[in-house]
């Protein structure tokens, strides 16, 4: 079997690459690989960050790969623990995950960054939404892009196949950084260095209080926060003794995720 989907480790950052000529576009099985890397990801206490990028320079990733569409893949299949892309689906996950933008990110490849905390963009990147173009629909993106942008931008992109640059996509508050082409991983190491300076068990909590208050009023994410499981672990941890003693005594935190 081939294989598309390829990992190396550095530190406590793992690199994951979708390398799937000539477009990276992703049927059911580079989807289930993707998944596979994910869920190996979340188990793994050492790894901490993980850097999703495409190989190549001109796709990040085209999405779904319509010529299997035509031999009779369907929105049906199976594409692994974490839906398609790898980790959009994924339940409960503690992690951050930053999508290392190196070229074209085209339908899914647009819903995949678009599920990632972080987006580290190339400046030639763009990034496009053109399901109704072959007559399907972006599922995901009509989900998540309104919640990201004025309403009137998100139906110009997922009805009309309106395109983003990085640099409007940056300007919009989707991308986190923009990066000339030959940067684009080294500034996503770099951002992933920044995140694993924080504490695991703090950075658990904040991903789970996220998900479970971001469409509730103010008061009630308070209320919802306080009996959260995640929070309530971070706030009573040996880590949480850590911190301020680290200050205190003027050096680095050594974070053990307990």
């Amino acid at each position: 079997m081939t294989v598309h989907v390829t990992t190396s480790l550095d530190g406590k950052v793992l690199e994951i690459t979708l390398d799937r000529p000539k477009a990276n576009a992703i049927d059911a099985a580079t989807s289930r690989e993707l998944s596979n890397a994910f869920v190996a990801f979340m188990a793994d206490p050492v790894q901490r960050v993980a850097i999703l990028t495409g190989g190549g320079e001109k796709f990040f990733s085209a999405g779904w790969d319509l010529s299997s569409a035509a031999d009779g893949e369907s929105f049906e299949s199976d594409y692994g623990a974490g839906g398609f892309g790898g980790f959009p689906e994924l339940p409960n996950r503690t992690k951050p995950i930053i999508v290392a933008v190196n070229g074209m990110a085209v339908g899914g490849g647009f819903e995949i960054a678009m599920s990632a905390d972080f987006i580290v963009a190339a400046e030639h990147a763009q990034f496009f939404l053109p399901e109704t173009r072959v007559g399907v629909l972006p599922d995901a993106g009509s989900v998540r892009l309104p919640r990201l942008l004025p309403r009137q931008l998100a139906n110009e992109i997922i009805f009309g196949g309106r395109r983003l640059s990085a640099q409007e996509a940056m300007n919009w508050g989707i991308v986190n950084k923009v990066a000339p082409a030959n940067a684009v991983m080294d500034t996503a190491r770099a951002l992933a260095a920044e995140i694993c300076l924080s504490a695991p068990l703090s950075i658990a909590a904040v991903l789970d209080i996220i998900r479970e208050t971001e469409d509730l009023s103010i008061a009630d994410g308070y209320a919802a926060m306080r009996k959260n499981e995640a929070y309530i672990t971070a706030i009573h941890s040996q880590d949480a003794m850590e911190g301020p003693n680290a200050f205190a005594e003027k050096r680095d935190p050594v974070w053990k995720g307990k």
